[in-house]
């Protein structure tokens, strides 16, 4: 199933905080009158004449080079249709939003009240000086042929109507690698398209740069084959009309097809329809939300068929996402002046390779499948495979070069792969890879503070996304009440009433007393502290009736963990728990560690804890390297916490010898190679940037993450909680509705692990 999206939900992320889904930020400081007189007058003169000198300039003193406009009329909205320029306003954001995440490309987004083809183009044309290039979205057709056409003529700049050339692009690179493993030769295919719309239009003209000859194509809209002799043709589809007389129904069309594109509308192509069409057919239903036809009916009527749709719930999903981002990277970065046809014939060529590539380990477990391999169900790569930019954008670049658009040349490839993966901070996608691989094997997770409305919310998420099966602890009736009040969609989700189950707390206290009996405890007060969520649901995770617990969002952080502590305990071999945080900057995640747990460690207990969250940024797919943080550089300075942290460093570079690990060393120094490159050249973190922090103490690791998420501009993911025998996540107190969701995702995947 997609994944459902509540009207409440959808409104309250586009109001919360901020307005809207982007901002600008300054990338230069601005913190002293200096500063304010470089950026603006009178210094910033100085760049404005020498762009007046030579316009080029503007790529080297301005964000120009990599600022891109997703402009809209809103005629063409989704599956909205004309809903105006404002309306649109929200995808156009989004639209941005992708650009920046999966390519670090800036984007201002520009919605123009204006229909008429002539006076939008000049509108657009308008805007050259401002722009690196021009992304065209949700403009209807035939329209937006004729101005994707004048603009691409007439500006100097990348312009690409996305609608129409993004799904034709990876569509093309499916149907590619769909053609070899069946054996067949694009030029002899017979092709059926149902839809001709601006999408089905370019698609097709797209699939004919490929290879398909014209006159093995037929395109049907509503009213049927799409012939020569039908009145009502425009120019556009009089440009697809078929000559032959056998064909005016779409059934008669799939007699005998090789492949169906359909990029029309849901559930209008039946299982005996796709049994017509000739040996090893090729479907790709495309319509959104719905196909032309389910999947499933699809399989069901052909054993020989290979099928792609528009949804992430079936396999050879057709996301423009794996290609705009990384076309317009591309062109970019060699200043080409358009994207021309060897641009984008060399980007599905590139997606149809890269899918014929070993996965990498960190896609398999991204989306929870081992088995993810070139063939009928992986024709093309997944969204968060982490090559696309280092795969699609330098085939761009050098197809851009080729043909003779670039204004610049890139000659060290090697070191372009480099700056790509940088420009987005390769890692920055770590919670999207954890999130989607809990979707593949959602486990039972309890929640012991259930009568908290931001935990419900939290539970409809991961319900609703299918991220996991939550668990209610706590009074039925106001649980039930906080539902109805917040129109929640709860109703079947197991609720528990831990004061209502004297037959479970009998049972649980029976277990926590031949845990604890020679602690101090006595059989009755064992059933009495059953009564207490943290320990029904801790005992729950212990006896497996739950997979994973959360709490901790409204108790401090020592009261919430005990009872785990109590129940379930600590892994074998193991002598304690640490807490650590993840950091998402702008250039990746940081591993913060002991955060939460041990006041005060001792050397020896500095050890376990490097051993512990090594082995926890492990969980997340990502090399550890390890500075050890104190105030002290080397020995540079005496103390207590320098001489304990030099000692835990030398005793963990023998006990985990495959680690890599320095220190004791300042926080600054720890993050900066060229300091230590010129003052400790022996440093074994140069050339491997450190990305987990281990801090001498509970007080400097758990200020040091604070700060960093209040005026650091970081997004603090944890505590993720270390060395527990079963999957316990404590929450911070507060916690968002998004970060209770992201450690829920935290605990499936450590319950995936476990089990």
């Amino acid at each position: 199933m997609a994944i459902k999206i509540r009207k409440e939900d959808a409104l309250n992320y586009h109001t919360q905080g901020s307005p809207g889904k982007i901002e600008v930020i300054p990338t230069k400081p601005l913190s002293s009158q200096l500063d304010l007189a470089l950026a603006y007058s009178p210094g910033v003169a100085e760049p404005c004449k020498e762009i007046e000198a030579d316009k080029e300039n503007v790529y080297k003193y301005t964000a120009k080079g990599n600022l891109v406009a997703v402009i809209s009329n809103g005629t063409a909205v989704l599956g909205l249709g004309d809903i105006g320029p404002e309306a649109s306003k929200p995808v156009m954001e989004g639209k941005g939003v992708l650009f920046k995440k999966f390519a670090g490309i800036d984007v201002f987004d520009i919605e123009i009240d204006e229909k008429d083809p002539k006076k939008l183009i000049q509108i657009i044309k308008s805007l050259e000086p401002t722009f690196g290039g021009v992304n065209l979205e949700d403009i209807k057709a035939p329209e937006c042929f004729e101005i994707e056409t004048t603009l691409k003529q007439e500006m100097k700049i990348p312009v690409m109507h996305d609608d129409q050339h993004g799904t034709a692009i990876i569509s093309g690179a499916a149907l590619l690698n769909a053609l070899e493993i069946v054996g067949k030769n694009i030029e002899d295919i017979r092709l059926v398209v149902n839809g001709a719309g601006a999408s089905a239009v370019s698609c097709t003209r797209f699939y004919m740069s490929l290879g398909v000859k014209r006159e093995n194509i037929v395109m049907c809209d509503k009213e049927g084959a799409i012939r020569m002799d039908r009145p009502d043709l425009d120019l556009i589809k009089s440009e697809f009309a078929t000559s032959r007389q056998d064909i005016r129904t779409l059934t008669e069309a799939l007699t005998g097809a090789d492949v169906f594109l359909g990029l029309s509308a849901g559930n209008i192509v039946s299982g005996d329809q796709i049994k017509l069409m000739a040996p090893n057919p090729i479907v790709f239903a495309l319509a959104n939300p719905d196909p032309e036809i389910p999947y499933d009916v699809a399989m069901a009527a052909r054993e020989d068929l290979i099928m792609a749709t528009g949804r992430s719930d079936y396999p050879n999903q057709v996301n423009n996402v794996l290609g705009f981002p990384y076309i317009f990277r591309g062109a970019l970065d060699v200043r080409a002046t358009a994207i021309n046809e060897e641009m984008k014939l060399a980007a599905a060529k590139a997606i149809a390779k890269l899918a014929k590539e070993p996965v990498p380990e960190i896609v398999n477990k991204a989306y929870g499948d081992n088995k993810l391999a070139f063939g009928s169900t992986y024709l093309i790569p997944k969204p968060f495979d982490p090559r696309l930019i280092t795969t699609i954008s330098p085939a761009v670049a050098r197809a851009a070069m080729e043909s003779g658009v670039a204004k610049t040349a890139i000659t060290d490839w090697e070191a372009y792969e480099l700056e790509l993966q940088e420009r987005i901070g390769i890692d920055q996608r770590l919670m999207s890879r954890v999130i989607s691989r809990a979707k593949k094997d959602p486990k039972r997770v309890v929640f012991a503070e259930a009568d908290n409305v931001k935990i419900l919310k939290a539970a409809q998420t991961i319900r609703d996304e299918k991220i996991a099966i939550p668990i209610l602890l706590g009074n039925e009736e106001k649980i039930n009440s906080l539902i109805e009040e917040n129109k929640l969609d709860l109703h079947d989700v197991l609720i528990i009433d831990t004061y209502k189950q004297p037959e479970k707390l009998q049972l649980y206290g029976d277990v926590l007393f031949k845990k604890r009996q020679r602690k101090g405890i006595t059989p009755k007060e064992a059933t009495r502290l059953m009564r207490d969520r943290n320990y029904f649901g801790a005992m729950m995770v212990e006896l497996g009736e739950a997979d994973a617990l959360i709490s901790g969002l409204t108790k401090d952080y020592p009261k919430t963990i005990l009872p785990s502590l109590q129940v379930i305990g600590v892994k074998p071999g193991t002598d304690r728990v640490a807490g650590m945080y993840i950091m998402n900057t702008d250039k990746g995640p940081y591993f913060f560690a002991d955060t939460t747990v041990n006041l005060n460690p001792s050397a020896e207990e500095l050890v376990e804890i490097i051993g512990l969250t090594a082995n926890g940024v492990k969980f997340f797919d990502i090399e550890p390297r390890v500075a050890v943080l104190s105030y002290s550089n080397f020995g540079s300075a005496k103390g207590e916490t320098a001489s304990k942290t030099a000692k835990a460093t030398a005793l963990a570079k023998q006990k985990f010898p495959d680690l890599v690990i320095e220190g004791e060393m300042q926080a600054n120094v720890a993050l900066n190679e060229e300091i230590q490159k010129e003052n400790y050249p022996f440093s074994a973190l140069i050339g491997k940037r450190a990305n987990t922090l281990i801090f001498p103490d509970l007080s400097s690791g758990n200020i040091a993450y604070k700060l960093l998420s209040e005026i650091g501009n970081a997004e603090a993911i944890g505590p993720v909680l270390l060395g527990m025998n079963k999957p316990v996540h404590i929450l911070q107190l507060g916690s968002s509705i998004r970060e209770i969701v992201n450690m829920v995702a935290i605990a499936v995947v450590d319950a995936q692990s476990a089990s």
